[in-house]
Parts: C-alpha cells; sequence; structure tokens
C-alpha cells in the first residue's frame, strides 16, 4: 500500500507544481505578481482559521461525489449524471428532514434523512444502469439526460410541491440550526467530513482489497474478459451504478443537513463533474483523492479572495484545473512510453 501511495504521489505532484509554475507565468504575462496571487490564496484558504474551516467543509461533498466517481470509473463505467442525482437527493433530505426533526431524535433523523438521500441518487441512476446493462446503451448519454431531467425535476418539486408557504422566496423548509450535522470540536466544520473520509478509505479498501472490488476492475478493464470468466456482467454493472449515485446523492444529503439546511430554487452547485478531473488527476486512488480535494478546496476558497485582490477573473482557479488536467495527461503518456520498450524486451 505504501508503495502504491508513493507512486500515485509523484506521478500527482509533478502535474501540480508544474500547473503552478505556468500558472505563475501566465499571471506574469498578464502583468500580476504570482507570488502575490498565491500568497493570498494560501492565507485565505489555510493560514486563517475561519478560512481554514471552510476550506475542510467544502471538502465533505466533494470527497463524497469522488467515492461515488472512484466505483464507477473502476468498473468501466461513465457516470457524468452526478448533477442530478446529488441535486435529486438534497431535495429529498431537506424536505424530509424539517418534519421528521419534530418527531425522531436528532441522530435518527439525520440517518433517516442520509439514507433517503443515498436511495433517491442510486434510484435516479436505475434507467441508464438498466439501459447500459441490458441493451449496450452507452451510458454517457443516458447520465447526461438523466442529470439534466433531475435538476429540472428538482426545481419543479421546490416550486409547486416541497415549497415552504412561509417564504417569499421558493426554497424547501429551513431545517433548524440545532438539527443539522453536529460541529466537530467548536468549529463550523461538521462531521459530515469525517463520514466523506470513511467513505473514501471503505471505498478504497473495496476497490483494491476485496474479492467484489476485484470484480469490478476486472469488467471495467475487459467487459468481455468479464463475460468470459463467468462475472455477472449485468448485475456488477446495475450494482456499480447504484453505488456509484448513492454516494453521490450522500453527497447531495450531508451538504444540505450540514450547511444548508434547505434547497433554494434554480440551486445547483454542479460539483459532479466539476469532481471528474479530480478523480481522475488522484488516478482513482483513494488517499490521494483526499489530498487533491483539499488542494482544490483551498484553491476554490483562497482563489475568490485572489481574484479579487489581484485583480483576475474568479475563475483562473479553472485555468489551474485545466492546466493540472494537460499536465497529467503528458505524465500519463511519458509513463506509457517508458513502458513500451520494457515490454518489447520481454
Amino acid at each position: 500500500m505504501a508503495a502504491e501511495l508513493k507512486i500515485v504521489l509523484q506521478r500527482v505532484l509533478i502535474p501540480v507544481v508544474m500547473a503552478l509554475v505556468v500558472g505563475g507565468i501566465i499571471l506574469l504575462a498578464l502583468g500580476k505578481d504570482p507570488l502575490d496571487y498565491y500568497g493570498i490564496v494560501l492565507q485565505r484558504s489555510l493560514l486563517r482559521s475561519g478560512g481554514a474551516q471552510e476550506t475542510v467543509t467544502r471538502m465533505a461533498p466533494l470527497l463524497l461525489i469522488a467515492a461515488g466517481l472512484i466505483v464507477a470509473f473502476r468498473a468501466g463505467i461513465w457516470n457524468l449524471g452526478g448533477d442530478g442525482q446529488f441535486l435529486l437527493a438534497a431535495v429529498a433530505s431537506a424536505a424530509l428532514a424539517p418534519v421528521l426533526a419534530a418527531d425522531l431524535p436528532r441522530a435518527l433523523n439525520l440517518a433517516v434523512c442520509m439514507i433517503v438521500g443515498a436511495l433517491v441518487g442510486a434510484l435516479w441512476s436505475v434507467i441508464p444502469a438498466l439501459l447500459k446493462a441490458r441493451y449496450g446503451v452507452n451510458e454517457i448519454i443516458t447520465t447526461l439526460m438523466m442529470s439534466f431531467l433531475g435538476t429540472s425535476l428538482a426545481n419543479v418539486l421546490i416550486k409547486l410541491v416541497l415549497r415552504d408557504p412561509d417564504t417569499t422566496v421558493p426554497q424547501t423548509r429551513s431545517l433548524g440550526v440545532d438539527d443539522r450535522l453536529p460541529r466537530l470540536f467548536g468549529t463550523t466544520i461538521h462531521s459530515g467530513l469525517v463520514l466523506a473520509i470513511l467513505a473514501v478509505i471503505l471505498v478504497h479498501f473495496m476497490m483494491t482489497r476485496t474479492a467484489f472490488g476485484l470484480k469490478l476492475q476486472v469488467l471495467g478493464a475487459n467487459r468481455a474478459a468479464a463475460v468470459h470468466a463467468g462475472l455477472r456482467v449485468e448485475r456488477l454493472t446495475i450494482i456499480a451504478f447504484a453505488l456509484s449515485a448513492g454516494f453521490i446523492g450522500l453527497a447531495g444529503a450531508v451538504e444540505v443537513l450540514g450547511v444548508w439546511g434547505s434547497v433554494r430554487a434554480d440551486w445547483n452547485p454542479a460539483l459532479g463533474l466539476l469532481v471528474v478531473p479530480l478523480v481522475f488527476l488522484a488516478r482513482f486512488n483513494g488517499y490521494a483523492v483526499i489530498g487533491i480535494t483539499l488542494f482544490f478546496s483551498a484553491l476554490t476558497v483562497g482563489g475568490e479572495s485572489a481574484a479579487r485582490r489581484v485583480g483576475v477573473p474568479q475563475h483562473y482557479v479553472l485555468v489551474l484545473v485545466a492546466l493540472l488536467l494537460l499536465f497529467l495527461a503528458l505524465v500519463e503518456y511519458r509513463d506509457q512510453s517508458r513502458r513500451k520498450p520494457s515490454a518489447a524486451a520481454t
């Protein structure tokens, strides 16, 4: 495990460093001081107590989505419908939590709502899963279509069915602050972060140390080989879809129950597609995902302040992410070029 983690870190650190260097060169070309920009990002996101807490809190939904994507991608499934799964689960949890809060203890209410969120996410993946498993329909198309339908349905539910009649802005009823996920050690960081970290670690263990995870990886590596080996491909495909979407649905529930307490109409953080490059950058390794997510959260939290003070667009963080992916691809190409001569020699 230590050797595997070392290799992953080496392959991740090189793209990160190169992206920061090239990003700094771009800032210089724009007449901005890169040290000033990166210094503000670091100070705002990690060195200040409030910024560090916001950075760590923002990791919770990202890690849960990453856990779901690791399952899907290692199984050779492109679950790109995360936004719809996330948002529908968030709306379901937000609508249910205030109703149950009056009759159930806090812990039980939160547990029930998180389970409901995971189930809603999993159920929203049933159609793409069945189409993929039984008819071989490309899941990229079906999951993107279901994501569009899911986000639209969530807004319809908020505006017509689940709307709080006591507010002028269309939104679900709000869960009281005292009824939300407990805070850790007197900070603003909610306990959903612990759940998210455990989920990523357990998924990594499942995919790398269990027979079930090995079956999913065989399915992802070569579907025909999985059939030839006697694996129940249709069943594994549906289970992988359900697990992936379930974790993403859990992310939506945790975000609402831990931070917002309600969901407004037209709210969509669009985290589903945003996490995809992070998972690829971490090379589907659960431990590396935690570090990459912390790095990305710090960039997004600190980048907002840095952009304003330095005078660059707020979306400059996305330029850095694009550079990360570019250099990740270059490192991967270099590794594959080195392997080819070795394979030919043997």
